[in-house]
Parts: C-alpha cells; sequence; structure tokens
C-alpha cells in the first residue's frame, strides 16, 4: 500500500470517531457533536432547572458552536498529513468549514444557596453569687432565725 493511499486510510479511520464535546461555564448545558458539527448528544445539568428558557436556549447554541470549532480543527489536524498543511486541497477544505462565530458566554448569575450550620450555642453567661450573709448586721442576725 502506497505511504498516501496508508495516510488516507488512517484519516478515515480517525474521522469516524472524531467528535467534540463542550459545556457552558456554570455546568447547565453540555453538547456533543461530530465531524460535521451536527449534534449528536444534549445533557443538561441541575443548575439548567434554575435558568430562564431563553438564556437555556442560549447556553445551548453556545456551547454547541465551541464544541463545532474543536470538531473543525481536529478534523484540519487529521487531514493536514494526508494533503499537506499548505496545499491547496487544505485550503478548499478550511474554506468548506464553516468557522461559526462563538459568541462570549455570559458569566452565569450568583448562585445563593443557604444551608443551616449547626453551631455550638455558648454557655449562658455566669453571674456571680450573690454574696449571702450569715447575720444581718443592721438586725443583729438574720430575722427569721430569730426565735421571738
Amino acid at each position: 500500500m502506497p505511504d498516501i493511499a496508508r495516510r488516507a486510510a488512517e484519516a478515515k479511520a480517525r474521522l469516524e470517531r472524531v467528535s467534540a464535546t463542550a459545556s457552558s461555564a456554570d455546568g447547565a448545558v453540555t453538547v456533543t457533536v461530530n465531524t460535521s458539527g451536527a449534534l449528536q448528544e444534549l445533557t443538561f445539568g441541575p443548575r439548567a432547572d434554575e435558568l430562564p428558557r431563553a438564556r437555556l436556549a442560549q447556553a445551548v447554541l453556545a456551547a454547541a458552536k465551541r464544541a463545532q470549532v474543536d470538531a473543525a480543527q481536529q478534523l484540519t489536524a487529521i487531514m493536514a498529513p494526508v494533503i499537506g498543511t499548505d496545499s491547496d486541497a487544505m485550503e478548499f477544505l478550511r474554506e468548506q468549514i464553516p468557522t461559526p462565530e462563538v459568541p462570549e458566554e455570559e458569566p452565569a448569575p450568583p448562585r445563593w444557596e443557604f444551608t443551616e450550620t449547626p453551631r455550638e450555642t455558648p454557655p449562658p453567661p455566669v453571674r456571680p453569687a450573690r454574696p449571702r450573709p450569715d447575720d444581718d448586721e443592721d438586725f443583729g442576725g438574720p430575722i427569721l432565725r430569730r426565735g421571738l
């Protein structure tokens, strides 16, 4: 098998396995696309339930576009040894691969979680004991103890 035919067969086998996965920064969305950029898998994380539908849709599209760019880069890297990095064929291939405009992902709004943390309650303050005189100085001793 000539060298070019061997490289083409290797490239074909690698192209069949190409996929790219991208997720939103907050983990709400994860998408996987194939070599042509077609959506192969879409999953939603727990954060997706908290997002408005319009924002969730934006997150899906943004993740898909990032995955498509990654898949296109894999495609050109696989084909470069077969057709040459500076060849007319590589230039033609690059022209055929649309480069999606990848929007900046909006930062996720802060996620507030309140958890009850068990706290140790400090002991109540200890009051100093009132001194109890043994006898009442004004009356010559405790009144109740007098045998009157």
